[in-house]
């Protein structure tokens, strides 16, 4: 037989106190007027009972569930952008909340059915995520629908958090400047002239951005580019051997992201060059590979941990805050050389 639930009658009539006060007390009323005796008896006879709120009541009363709706492409199932659930599901714990997530695939029947789904369960906000970051098409939602969008923008929901790119890119090479790095400089995965009718995302191009302009600020220019569509490891490796087969004097790589810096350093060390004593490497994304490449890989992270819990607060503030930026940590390890001077 299944045991009784416990209700706050139970509780109040334990503390010695009306169901009112008990009830203003567990839903952290700050204006009770009741003294930290009472207090202090409603939560050690709730938590005594075992008392658990009954949240579908609640939310009858307060139209809120403390629920939260997450509907992502791939991030549930991709460990790179896996960081962004954790973030989430820690802010909203910590707001007493609980986050629904749901995967599609990026198919959009599958999408359809996800935000029926939360929508049918009565969230009290959605937050869209996408693995890459991207403009995400979002079908008509009730009038009312909270919504953020993680890694993501989208025209009619302007609340966004996103990684800061463009300072990231500046990041990046400024590194190489501060280590000396003056000439023999090649950028691996974009080439604006070949990719000028290609348009990747509003993210890509602010990575660029920043790129181009701290090259700019420094009187600097990159003596070769090569274009890459997919930024995987063997493309990266087909890229820079091609460099090297040209006869350049490469002193230094930025890479697009770690997934290019992983076959530079197999096309490098397969030319009998080393890093950072021949050619230094800077990239993007701090992907778990560059801490496992030797030496380890220094690069600009991708703060989706951060960029997750910015999400939860944001939606639960009700606040338009447009496009939140979040900064792209530094991650330094020995990939870079210092030049000597003179």
């Amino acid at each position: 037989m299944a045991a009784k639930r416990v209700t706050l009658a139970d509780v109040a009539r334990l503390a010695g106190l009306s169901q009112t006060a008990a009830s203003m007390i567990l839903n952290g009323r700050p204006d009770t007027r009741l003294s930290q005796d009472a207090h202090d008896r409603v939560n050690a006879a709730a938590q005594q009972l075992g008392y658990r709120p009954n949240v579908a009541a609640r939310g009858l009363r307060t139209d809120k569930t403390l629920t939260i709706g997450f509907i992502s492409d791939v991030v549930a199932t991709t460990r790179f952008a896996s960081g962004l659930i954790k973030g989430a599901l820690e802010a909203a714990e910590e707001a007493g909340h609980v986050m629904l997530v749901l995967e599609t695939g990026g198919e959009p029947a599958r999408e359809a059915e996800a935000i029926a789904a939360v929508l049918d369960r009565q969230v009290d906000g959605i937050i869209f995520a996408t693995m890459r970051a991207r403009e995400l098409f979002i079908p008509d939602l009730p009038a009312g629908t909270s919504v953020v969008m993680l890694n993501a923008t989208n025209a009619r929901y302007h609340t966004s958090v996103l990684p800061d790119e463009e300072e990231g890119g500046r990041s990046a090479v400024q590194l190489l400047v501060d280590a000396g790095h003056r000439s023999g400089i090649a950028l691996i995965g974009q080439n604006d002239e070949v990719e000028r009718e290609v348009f990747r995302s509003a993210t890509v191009a602010r990575r660029v951005a920043g790129i181009r302009s701290a090259m700019a600020a420094n009187d600097l220019e990159f003596f070769a580019e090569e274009s890459i569509w997919l930024w995987e490891p063997e493309d990266g490796y087909r890229s820079t051997k091609a460099l090297l087969e040209r006869g350049n004097d490469v002193r230094a790589l930025v890479c697009m992201n770690d997934r290019i810096a992983f076959g530079a350093y197999q096309a490098l060390g397969e030319a009998g060059l080393s890093v950072p004593d021949d050619v230094s490497i800077v990239s993007f994304d701090n992907d778990e590979l560059a801490a496992y490449l030797r030496p380890g890989l220094t690069t600009v992270g991708l703060p989706h941990e951060e960029m997750g819990r910015r999400a939860v607060e944001l939606l639960l503030s009700g606040q338009d805050a447009g496009q939140v930026l979040i900064p792209m940590p530094v991650v330094r390890r020995r990939s870079i050389a210092e030049v000597p001077q003179g």
